[in-house]
C-alpha cells in the first residue's frame, strides 16, 4: 500500500512529505492532504513522488501545475 509521497521541484529537491501510519486498503479511493508546504514563488510546477511498502519510491512523477487553484480527478490544488 502507499505509505507516503513527497512534493519535489524540478531539479527533485523535497519541499514537502507526508507519512502515512497504517494502510487504506479498505478506503479506495482514499483522500489525504499535505499542509504547509513552502514552495518559492518562482515556482508554477511541483512533482509527487509516491512510496509504497513493496517498491519504495517511484520512479514517475505526478506533474502539478500550481499557478492557480484546481480541481481534477487526482488532486485538488488550493491557494
Amino acid at each position: 500500500y502507499v505509505d507516503g509521497w513527497h512534493v519535489e521541484n524540478a531539479n527533485g529537491e523535497i519541499l514537502g512529505t507526508r507519512i502515512l501510519l497504517h494502510p487504506h486498503e479498505t478506503e479506495m479511493p482514499f483522500t489525504r492532504s499535505l499542509s504547509g508546504v513552502t514552495i518559492p514563488a518562482d515556482i508554477t510546477t511541483v512533482y509527487i513522488r509516491t512510496h509504497d511498502l513493496v517498491s519504495g519510491y517511484s520512479s514517475q512523477l505526478l506533474e502539478l501545475p500550481i499557478s492557480e487553484a484546481a480541481t481534477t480527478e487526482q488532486y485538488e490544488i488550493v491557494r
